[in-house]
């Protein structure tokens, strides 16, 4: 058998168990055959927001959707709202194949906004809230955009905008002065029919935006999202079903929405809160007796933080898994967040444009504290070194580069990411371990070479966030007239701490090579991340150090 039949074959194969994989989590349910039917083809005709939001309004229409701020909605409430939702969209000339784009925090309005899209057939773009404005116009410019949905906070961000685009409000501000002849969702509910609209010719799709940490966010589009993505999620990570997860991740970014799918189909609770608040989400772990949390590594790293008498206040019991993603977990992390919460904690890696490369969970994370774990199903992860040649021997650095059954169509601007052998590539480095876990190491372009050596940042800030004294860290380099570059470290102390600089780089120069040690440490009250907690390099690059 040739080499290509073997690969079609066993990709087969593999298509085979992940199918098996959903029916023995809960995704598909054997007794009823002709409901999965109905989703899968629906799939095609909305996309899945849509999609899966009706199925659950159909197999579970009483059961609670979301609880936000506002309170909570069930299945039923939230396809017939999104529908009313939708009829005052297109009345307003909102029609099939239009961008429209939505600027708002995690709540009913961002929810509604994506399922009454799927319905109309509109591609709809889910921007960042951390846009300033010449970004934000910028993005709907490119990405021609017909008309937005916003959150009352950023009426300062449309300013920018073209004065005659619609625009309409996903949610009201206590006290916020609505302008004059603005109309909210609240209106369209309220003045439209929840009768089921004509089903689109095709999907609209989805554009998510990259994190923007180099420059202007790249729209990356998705058309469709197939079962194997959902597959991908619920081989490596115990979804509860019918039960209560909270999301605190923002879902604009892909493992937000990715998990607020997968949640949805299984009719799932699914705990939002517009902004995130360390405590204030343990509290509400403990109200809504949530039995999985979705957030990103800085919010974990706040969590874990508090006061051991903050934390003893609220019944975690019920919480049997965290995951995150969104940036890099550091082993002293991983560690001291078992302690706190217990084994329940699952790394997801991936990006915006491969979809899931690998999940760690709880063992895993044991094993190898930081390690992003092994490829669920369907997903295949291969290094290459910088002549494209495979990367096999544990230990040994190189490219990552990943198979899955979900990647994107290439960015909206035309660019697309390396593939080789059908793998495409992440965008960062990494190895196996001697029993074949995945260690990110850093990203391909956080790479400084000093002096003529090679240098990943993030080894050197897994070492200094270990140190006592400190509480968050990012390396950089910056020009450096002998060396080329030269590696300087903003730390944020521990709370009333005052760590001595030369300490810490003596910290450095103990446990790493001597040119991993940075030449200058800076003190900060904060470091700048964006809403996935990355780290803004280019923003500390450019910091002005006072001499």
């Amino acid at each position: 058998m040739c080499g290509g039949r073997r690969v079609s074959v066993a990709h087969l194969l593999e298509t085979v168990k992940a199918l098996g994989v959903l029916r023995s989590r809960g995704v598909s349910d054997p007794t009823k055959p002709l409901e999965t039917l109905r989703t899968m083809k629906e799939s095609k005709i909305y996309g899945p927001q849509a999609t899966l939001v009706r199925h659950s309004a159909r197999v579970a229409p009483e059961q609670v959707a979301l609880a936000d701020e506002r309170g909570e909605l069930t299945y039923r409430e939230l396809d017939d709202q999104s529908t009313a939702v939708a009829r005052g969209l297109q009345a307003a000339g909102i029609s099939e194949g239009m961008v429209i784009a939505v600027l708002a925090r995690d709540h009913r309005g961002l929810i509604m906004s994506m399922i009454a899209a799927g319905k109309l057939g509109a591609r709809i773009a889910l921007m960042n809230t951390g846009f300033a404005k010449p970004q934000f116009a910028e993005v709907c410019e490119r990405e021609k955009v017909r008309a937005v949905l916003h959150d009352s906070e950023f009426l300062g961000l449309l300013d920018a905008l073209p004065a005659d685009l619609p625009r309409y409000l996903t949610w009201v501000d206590e006290g916020t002065e609505i302008p004059a002849g603005a109309t909210t969702f609240d209106d369209l509910i309220a003045a439209n029919s929840a009768e089921p609209l004509p089903a689109p010719s095709k999907p609209g799709g989805f554009i998510i935006l990259t994190s923007g940490t180099t420059g202007l966010p790249k729209g990356a589009p998705r058309t469709k999202v197939t079962p194997m993505a959902t597959a991908q999620f619920v081989d490596r990570v115990p979804f509860p079903k019918r039960g209560v997860m909270m999301i605190v991740s923002p879902i604009f970014h892909s493992t937000g929405l990715g998990t607020w799918l997968v949640g949805t189909i299984l009719s799932n609770k699914i705990v939002m809160r517009r902004r995130f608040d360390a405590e204030a989400t343990l509290a509400s772990i403990a109200e809504h007796k949530v039995e999985m949390l979705v957030c990103v590594p800085t919010m974990l790293h706040r969590m874990t933080e508090l006061p051991a008498e903050v934390r003893a206040k609220y019944d975690l019991s019920s919480l049997k898994v965290i995951l995150f993603a969104g940036s890099a977990l550091t082993p002293e992390l991983c560690i001291r967040a078992t302690e706190v919460f217990g084994p329940v904690l699952y790394n997801l890696y991936g990006s915006t444009e491969v979809a899931i490369a690998s999940i760690a969970n709880p063992a895993e994370l044991a094993e190898a504290p930081g390690t992003v774990g092994r490829s669920p199903i369907t997903c295949e992860v291969r290094l290459y070194d910088e002549n494209d040649q495979p990367v096999r021997e544990p230990g040994a650095k190189g490219r990552i580069f990943v198979r899955s059954g979900a990647p994107f169509e290439g960015y909206t601007d035309g660019r697309h990411k390396q593939i080789i052998d059908g793998f495409m590539s992440s965008g960062d480095m990494g190895h196996f371990t001697e029993s074949g876990l995945l260690m990110v190491d850093g990203r391909d372009d956080d790479m400084i070479v000093s002096g003529g050596e090679n240098v990943y940042p993030q080894e050197v800030e897994n070492l200094l966030i270990e140190h006592p004294q400190v509480f968050d860290v990012a390396v950089v380099g910056v020009d450096d007239p002998e060396f080329g570059k030269r590696l300087r470290a903003f730390v944020v102390p521990e709370p009333g701490q005052t760590p001595d600089a030369g300490a810490l780089q003596a910290h450095v120069k103990e446990n790493l090579a001597r040119f991993k040690v940075p030449r200058e440490v800076v003190f900060v009250e904060e470091l700048p991340r964006n809403a996935t907690g990355k780290i803004l390099r280019r923003v500390l690059i450019d910091y002005e150090v006072s001499q």
